[in-house]
């Protein structure tokens, strides 16, 4: 999944039942999150997606997270806490490392 921008909230839970379809009744998936490219999210919006993430997990295996910025990183770290996702979500502050760990889930 690739995120730009800013999030303040303007498309409600339209991307996590976006993403909640592609996940559907599959195997347990590694979620790639390239956020390069993200300015900010709101307060509300990182809880949101922190509680979204926190209720699917059974659809996913793990989930890596590459973080433009430090506000960024900063906000994912949050979600993590917040989600408990401590043991399941890498959060990638280089481009080569996020590069390389979606390479590696892709060619298995």
């Amino acid at each position: 999944m690739r995120i730009t921008g800013t999030d303040v909230g303007e498309f409600g839970d339209a991307p996590m039942k976006a993403l909640g379809d592609i996940l559907g009744n599959a195997p347990a998936a590694h979620l790639f999150i390239d956020a390069r490219d993200v300015r900010g999210a709101s307060i509300e919006v990182s809880g949101e997606w922190a509680g979204w993430l926190n209720a699917h997990k059974a659809d996913y295996g793990m989930v890596t997270m590459f973080t433009g910025s430090r506000f960024v990183q900063v906000t994912a770290e949050f979600v993590r806490r917040f989600a408990s996702l401590e043991g399941s979500m890498r959060i990638c502050t280089e481009p080569a490392v996020f590069d390389q760990a979606l390479f590696e889930a892709v060619r298995l």
